[in-house]
């Protein structure tokens, strides 16, 4: 009897049966939270004798639960009438689109719902309602199982709650795709963005152009490491796949049961060289030309001539019969215009039609394959760059440069879904720990996914009607494993599908605290799932403070309850109470512990005291908001960033901006030499800047120029440590000018470079 309480308690779904203890919300840990939740008193009897009774149009609903419950316990529930059955699903008009009642009593489980997807959201909040042990394929639990009486009124604040999966990169086998899509359904997410096509990979069967398959669906090789590792290596291997259309039918039929659309997104123009490779005359030159082996941007593009648009017709006519739901993804992103430029046919096409530019020749391309879907009965989305030159008429907008296409989109009366890379991308890292896998780049932790609000507060309440919902994307260059993406998706998707479920918190402190105390227990359901996830939980974040003129260092771990022990300089283990006053250069070694466990590697920390870490800054342009966690003052904070990756706390990230940055030390001080550090990484259209200036003043008026250095390194972080002939000033101003486009031939040639600075030290 002692294990049966202990395992229910752990569940925190259900009580024990001689004694009632009180519950609260986060103990039931049911993500995403609904919108009203009433806990009641007592509990419902859950056995072999219960009952079931749905009506017809929620066949999907209850075919779920039976089915679900002869996985987790070996029996299907008898079916009953309305009067007489225990748990029962009925229609309520009343009930709003998507949403249900859910009302546990200690007789009876009542499902209200006024359309098929309330009644099988509610079936997912039961689902998490119950042990956590019957998801697995070992059975630890006994009947009766008590499932906590509660009143649940539950609507989704949004309409489109996705994620997606990049299978061009990496290629993941058919039953991987299905527990994909029934997570998302355990989270009541519900359109699953598949990618389908890409430079490196063609995935889904065309009958009528087979080579898309024997020739496209395979490269000869794959880059080894990452982008930015010089020299670039290869491991020599052929790798490849692809969907069958029967693969495609069966993971289709699978997302209707879990109440999932697919939308298939075939690229264009760009993103096209696997299908160029297979058929060469697709392409401007006409040249052969391989399936890409590496990550980036090619300029091997669809021409927009009449082979070309006959081609992508009959492709997407066999997509059309696949996937049954309303969207078609064309993609419209990274589509270099360098052969555009040079090409007759398309030069001449774009006099013809009176065209601005190659952008409006995009424009017209993807206007053009519209038209096309539309008299199918289909609707396209694109990201963001099918504004440029003109928005087709019914597009809908995949806003992932930030929020400002999402914005242009909205007030131009387009549909659009929220995604940009600032809070949902998740092959971005999402922790600052050495130890974590190789990502692409970025930082995007869990705090920030859950911290985003979809609506941008430039929207009036008309526009923001306009917002769709929001997605994470999961772009898997750096994934070759299915143990990989789920680690990357796990528990970030759990973040969104709040933010795309519920209302955006408008006290992220407060509501983070509460969504991590049900998250803590609901790490269990995903391990019994048998879903790798990352557990950053128990991790520590170190940050400078000042205040009243010193400096501290404060430690904090995201749940509570825990203990904090460091040690300053190898010194004594100390319990943490409060910031810690720092006056020299200093090591600190932390841990996390509950009940004496230690439950984290060491996490260290190395702070450089200089002249500036006492003082103020000022920037002439903010960071971008994808690469600014640390602010401002992780400039002068005395911790560089990482060696090996530019998306941490600490680097900060301006696309395109000159950026001219102040210092004020406080008072005057002598200058002896001037440290900062820039990330090279061209292949992630990152570069150090060609110089900087350094320059010096007394009053923050006059300034005079100290040093102009001249940068020229190749490496992937650019160190400047240079002497100044001494000086005492009490301001400092280094201009660092953008590198300014991309050049030709490099990836994202003709875009903006990006700058990352790590900390100035001055000493």
């Amino acid at each position: 009897m002692r294990n049966y309480i202990l395992l229910f308690i752990i569940s925190a779904s259900v009580l024990s049966c001689t004694k009632e203890k009180e519950v609260i919300v986060s103990d039931l840990a049911l993500i995403p939270k609904p919108q009203n939740i009433e806990i009641q008193k007592g509990n419902f009897k859950f056995d072999k004798n219960s009952t079931l009774y749905a009506e017809e149009e929620f066949i999907i609903a209850s075919d779920f639960l039976q089915e679900y419950l002869k996985n987790g316990t070996g029996f299907k529930l008898k079916e009953e009438t309305k009067n007489d059955a225990s748990i029962v699903l009925e229609k309520d008009a009343s009930q709003p689109k998507e949403g249900y009642s859910l009302i546990v009593s200690k007789k009876k489980i009542i499902i209200k719902a006024s359309d098929a997807s309330g009644a099988f959201y509610a079936i997912q909040t039961l689902r998490q309602l119950l042990p956590h042990s019957m998801e697995g394929s070992e059975k630890s639990f006994q009947f009766p199982i008590l499932v906590q009486s509660v009143s649940i009124q539950d609507a989704p604040k949004f309409q489109y709650r996705g994620m997606h999966l990049d299978v061009g990169r990496h290629f993941f086998p058919k039953e991987f795709i299905k527990k994909y899509i029934s997570s998302m359904a355990l989270l009541k997410m519900n359109y699953f963005h598949w990618h389908l096509t890409e430079d490196q990979g063609w995935r889904i069967e065309i009958k009528k152009y087979p080579k898309l398959t024997s020739h496209a669906a395979y490269r000869d090789e794959t880059l080894v490491g990452h982008y930015s590792d010089q020299p670039q290596q290869y491991d020599g291997t052929r790798y490849g796949g692809f969907y069958t259309q029967a693969d495609i039918k069966e993971i289709v039929a699978f997302a209707e049961k879990h109440n999932v659309t697919i939308i298939p997104e075939i690229e264009m123009p760009g993103h096209a060289q696997a299908a160029i490779s297979a058929y060469p005359e697709l392409g401007c030159t006409g040249k052969e030309v391989p399936v890409a082996t590496t990550w980036g941007v090619f300029e091997n593009i669809y021409c927009p001539n009449e082979k070309t648009f006959a081609f992508l017709e009959d492709v997407l006519t066999e997509v059309i019969d696949l996937f049954p739901g309303e969207f078609i993804h064309i993609g419209g992103d990274e589509a270099p215009k360098t052969q555009w430029k040079n090409c007759a046919h398309c030069q001449k096409l774009i006099k013809e039609l009176r065209l601005t530019d190659e952008h409006g020749l995009q424009s017209y391309f993807i206007q053009r394959m519209e038209k096309f879907l539309n008299r199918k009965g289909k609707r396209i989305i694109g990201w963001d760059e099918i504004l440029e030159g003109g928005l087709a008429p019914n597009a809908t907008v995949m806003s992932w440069r930030g929020m400002q296409g999402g914005i242009e989109a909205a007030k131009a009366k387009h549909s659009v879904i929220m995604t940009p890379t600032s809070h949902a991308y998740f092959d971005y890292y999402q922790s600052d720990s050495p130890s974590e896998p190789l990502a692409i780049g970025g930082l995007l932790p869990l705090k920030k996914v859950y911290s985003f609000n979809p609506i941008p507060k430039e929207l009036t309440k008309e526009e923001a009607t306009y917002i769709l919902g929001a997605q994470g994307n999961i772009w898997t260059e750096y994934m070759k494993t299915e143990k990989q993406v789920e680690y990357m998706a796990f528990p970030r998707m759990l973040a969104m599908s709040e933010v795309v479920w519920s209302v955006a918190s408008t006290n992220v402190e407060k509501d983070y605290s509460e969504f991590l105390l049900r998250l803590e227990p609901f790490l269990d359901r995903l391990k019994v799932l048998d879903i790798q996830h990352a557990n950053h939980l128990y991790e520590l974040e170190g940050k400078v403070i000042k205040k009243d003129g010193g400096v501290y260092y404060q430690l904090k771990t995201p749940t509570k309850e825990k203990d904090i022990f460091y040690q300053l300089n190898d010194g004594a283990s100390l319990k943490y109470i409060e910031p810690i006053l720092i006056s020299e250069s200093s090591s600190i070694k932390s841990q996390v512990s509950k009940n004496g466990k230690i439950l984290n590697e060491a996490f260290k920390d190395t702070l450089v005291y200089h002249q500036a870490i006492t003082g103020s800054l000022q920037l002439n342009v903010s960071p971008n908001k994808s690469y600014d966690a640390g602010g401002k003052e992780a400039l002068i904070n005395g911790i560089n960033g990482s060696d090996k990756r530019y998306g941490d706390k600490e680097w900060l990230g301006f696309w395109g901006d000159d950026v001219e940055i102040t210092i004020d030390l406080g008072v005057s001080k002598d200058i002896k030499s001037f440290k900062t550090r820039f990330y090279n990484a061209t292949g992630q259209w990152i570069y150090a800047p060609r110089e900087i200036e350094i320059f010096a003043s007394e009053d923050n008026i006059a300034y005079a120029l100290l040093k102009r250095i001249k940068l020229e390194s190749t490496e992937r972080v650019v160190e400047v440590a240079t002497e100044i002939y001494p000086t005492k000033k009490q301001y400092l101003k280094i201009r660092v000018p953008n590198y300014g486009l991309i050049p030709d031939g490099k990836q994202g040639a003709g875009n903006k470079a990006w700058t990352f600075i790590d900390e100035i030290i001055i000493e």
